[in-house]
């Protein structure tokens, strides 16, 4: 896989301990990566963490990203070789409630980390994960593509295009000049599902509460259309694009931002992704809009032309797979109770790469092409 870049490789993943982290420091371990993960504790109780903690980490380092000199140690003590940044404020609504959180963890956050890595004159490449709430949302039909505006009408999207901001600023001023220092790019997913997301006031783990509780789900924005993807297609491109840039020069077309989308069948409303959702665990829904609720947008898609253009990267699990995936791993430890939740999730992982497999994509080739 990936053309075997990461067997040996020495990986710093901050925001480990957070969903896509946990998944991510997981898939990078069963690679044969040393992981160091950087982060807050756990933001959730139950959590993903502590299925993979076990085997997925070299070592562990609680670490504030706003708090520049823990930041700095940290990455001293890691001296990793390629960076998946992830740690991040995720959630819209909580933006309303804790702004200048949002802002602080998500933009000072990464120029904390740059710096950090500029300062150590290391030639680390990294990957900053930021989100397709960056772009300027103009509520149309079109597809954004990673040349449109950014921008955000809430504080989390705005924090989400400032981090893009300063990632190409640090990029422009300081690492395309330094022959020492490697890359800096940014990638932006969809609406990302999978099983051991906990978060609050997020579709997919409302519902599990509710189903669990043995209540109706309430959905706030039934009609709200998202590009719904399982959180292994978006890591599947984190992944493909890190190993590519190992042997590319500065100022390559691949050291630019990404777009790692479901296909455009998998632009759903909220309503459809419950429906199938109640395919899979019987239970019913209500409708529970509020005019008064604060803004989050109704309509949103992603290109990915230019993955599949310069990489080759398509997704493997269209959109009733990626729930019916999502859903057997929530049914497994809460349903069936079942104790080996480990086995479990590395062997969703088996199972995303055998269908990519199938699909012929360019990342699950071997070294030589085959």
């Amino acid at each position: 896989m990936f053309r075997g870049y990461y067997e040996g490789r020495r990986v710093l993943v901050t925001g480990h301990t957070g969903f896509k982290g946990a998944w991510l420091s997981l898939w990078l371990q069963r690679l044969g990566a040393s992981v160091t993960g950087v982060s807050l504790p756990a933001p959730t109780n139950p959590n993903l963490h502590e299925v993979t903690a076990s085997q997925a980490f070299t070592q562990e380092i609680e670490c504030d990203i706003r708090q520049k000199e823990s930041l700095a140690k940290a990455f001293d003590k890691a001296q990793p070789e390629i960076i998946f940044h992830l740690a991040a404020q995720a959630l819209v609504r909580r933006s309303y409630a804790e702004p200048l959180e949002t802002l602080q963890t998500n933009a000072l956050g990464t120029a904390n980390l740059l710096e950090s890595v500029r300062l150590a004159g290391s030639s680390a490449n990294i990957i900053v994960i930021t989100s397709d709430k960056c772009y300027e949302n103009q509520e149309w039909e079109f597809a954004y593509r990673e040349n449109d505006p950014l921008g955000g009408h809430d504080v989390y999207s705005m924090s989400k295009a400032a981090t893009e901001l300063v990632a190409a600023s640090w990029n422009r001023s300081f690492f395309l000049s330094n022959s020492r220092l490697g890359h800096v790019v940014t990638v932006r997913a969809g609406n990302v599902i999978g099983g051991g997301d906990y978060a609050q006031d997020r579709i997919v783990p409302d519902c599990v509460r509710f189903l669990m509780a043995g209540k109706p789900i309430l959905v706030r924005n039934p009609m709200a259309v998202r590009p719904w993807q399982h959180v292994l297609e978006c890591l599947s491109g984190y992944l493909w694009l890190g190993a590519r840039l190992a042997t590319e020069p500065k100022g390559s077309r691949l050291a630019t931002p990404f777009n790692f989308g479901p296909e455009p069948s998998a632009r759903q409303p909220v309503r459809r992704l419950v429906e199938e959702v109640l395919k899979t665990w019987p239970g019913g829904w209500v409708d529970g809009s509020d005019p008064k609720s604060v803004h989050e947008a109704t309509l949103l898609s992603l290109s990915i032309e230019k993955a599949g253009a310069l990489l080759g990267w398509y997704p493997s699990w269209d959109f009733q797979e990626a729930i019916r995936q999502t859903m057997e791993w929530y049914r497994e430890r809460h349903a069936a109770g079942n104790k080996q939740m480990l086995e479990f999730t590395s062997a969703q992982i088996d199972q995303y790469t055998s269908a990519a497999r199938k699909r012929g994509l360019a990342w699950t080739a071997d070294q030589s092409g085959a």
